[in-house]
């Protein structure tokens, strides 16, 4: 199927006119639907109207930036799961760290060439067609995981995890107990076209214990993770 046929929603974010025609010209010659904003408050109404599959984010923009603007859409229920890749020039002072504790799932450095840019977007949307073809929910005491609806319940009560945090406790609670290496979970969760550090999994693990209790995701020293279940933790 060719995303012409797809018809992914994009919202491209950039106080920049020049980068911001580039990037949607490219977007659309592709087939994709492309909104646009000049700065993180436009970005967050649009985003609130539109639900796009997809939000490309500059980190510095004069008033609200990208780092504020991504976490306040992810604070909005329905666009707590929505893609969003940092647009980042390489003599800015960014962390990518604190990227992805902001909430992004990727970053892109700029100037970068068009075709490499369309492509790191087919790989990053690749992820919801990936998604849309699992269709079940995990169920661990009162923990439950519905994959389906990207919701996860602890106690009958709604945790509201990033998209990164939920791919990452789908996958290691997809094999309870099973040791996932940390080249496993940087390939499956983050995907072979972003380059990420290994302290990103830190940070994610980190904060899917502070949501979900320390005692549900294991560190095995020089390894990876696992996701600890018993029958007697459902007890």
């Amino acid at each position: 199927m060719s995303s012409s046929e797809i018809k992914y929603k994009i919202l491209v974010v950039d106080d920049e006119p020049d980068i911001l025609e580039i990037l949607s010209y490219n977007l659309k010659r592709e087939g994709y639907i492309v909104i646009t904003a000049s700065n993180g408050e436009e970005a967050i109404k649009l985003a609130k109207a539109e639900k796009p599959d997809l939000i490309v984010l500059d980190v510095m923009m004069p008033g609200m930036d990208g780092m504020e603007t991504c976490d306040k859409i992810r604070n909005i229920p329905e666009l707590s799961n929505v893609i969003i890749a940092f647009l980042t020039a390489r003599s800015e002072d960014y962390s990518q760290i604190a990227g992805f504790e902001a909430g992004a799932d990727d970053y892109i450095t700029k100037p970068i060439k068009p075709k490499v840019f369309v492509s790191r977007i087919k790989a990053l949307l690749r992820r919801i067609k990936r998604d849309e073809n699992q269709e079940k929910s995990l169920v661990f005491g009162d923990l439950k995981i519905d994959i389906e609806k990207y919701e996860v319940l602890k106690n009958n009560k709604k945790v509201v995890l990033p998209r990164k945090e939920f791919e990452l406790l789908s996958l290691l609670a997809s094999k309870p107990n099973k040791v996932f290496t940390r080249e496993e979970i940087l390939d499956m969760v983050w995907g072979r076209d972003v380059v990420v550090g290994g302290r990103t999994i830190d940070v994610h693990v980190r904060k899917l214990r502070e949501k979900l209790g320390d005692e549900i995701i294991s560190t095995i020293k020089g390894v990876g993770y696992k996701f600890e279940y018993s029958d007697k933790n459902s007890d």
